[in-house]
């Protein structure tokens, strides 16, 4: 299924993935209501990324502090290998891990990767970055597990038990996570050609990928901007589905 972006830059058009189904049925509903006729691509960042999808941004006056709407639901991640932050990736914008340790996505919101193309040096950081996340990812789901007995332990304050439990746990979680994990060969090819942005890799839901208009893409993301980030010029949008 593809969607259009219509905005008065020129039309961006998206592919959404089968792989990402939840996200893709959603989008698709929102895009079929007129949802997100008349909203503004609210968030831009040159180099980085262009964000929209916010309900609250349509007729939104200047200076107007956006980011936090959306529909009075979230998504359940569907963050899968292969799927990741390239030029041009439509990925779902969420609240952080702290209040959101499922990285749920929001409803509504999403944003089109721009991103930079990085050198083999910034490729292999990248890598050994995304493989310590993965073991931290790991080492809280065990001790998530294991709750009940670590509360004890600090009941207890049988510091040498909770510390022996720890160090098991965090091998358990090396254990767990393949040595080579990290960024894939098509990752780095593309990371190092095309662009993107590898550092969101695995945190958020990749759902689709601009199939043309990265030149309008490119022309949104250089649009100079104010407060929080918000074009100073409005650049609204509508979307209609593309058979």
């Amino acid at each position: 299924m593809k969607v259009k972006i219509q905005t008065m830059l020129g039309d961006i058009i998206v592919r959404l993935y089968d792989e990402t189904p939840i996200h893709r049925d959603n989008f698709i509903k929102l895009v079929k209501e007129g949802y997100y006729d008349g909203t503004l691509f609210h968030r831009v960042i040159k180099d980085f990324m262009i964000q929209g999808g916010d309900p609250d941004s349509k007729g939104a006056p200047a200076g107007k502090m956006l980011g936090v709407g959306g529909p009075d639901y979230t998504l359940e991640a569907e963050i899968k290998d292969g799927l990741f932050h390239k030029r041009g990736a439509l990925a779902a914008a969420r609240q952080g891990d702290q209040v959101n340790p499922e990285r749920r996505s929001s409803g509504s919101q999403f944003y089109i990767v721009w991103g930079q193309v990085y050198s083999e040096g910034q490729l292999r950081q990248f890598s050994k970055q995304m493989r310590m996340q993965q073991v931290q990812q790991a080492f809280n789901q065990l001790a998530a597990a294991h709750k009940e007995e670590i509360m004890q332990l600090r009941r207890d304050r049988n510091r040498a038990a909770l510390m022996e439990l720890q160090d098991k746990l965090a091998a358990e979680a090396q254990q767990q996570v393949r040595a080579d994990a990290g960024m894939t060969e098509e990752q780095q090819q593309i990371y190092s050609t095309l662009g993107g942005t590898p550092h969101l890799d695995g945190q958020y839901t990749v759902f689709g990928e601009v199939e043309s208009g990265l030149d309008v893409v490119e022309m949104i993301q250089n649009s100079p901007t104010g407060r929080g980030d918000r074009p100073i010029d409005d650049i609204e949008m509508r979307m209609i589905i593309v058979e």
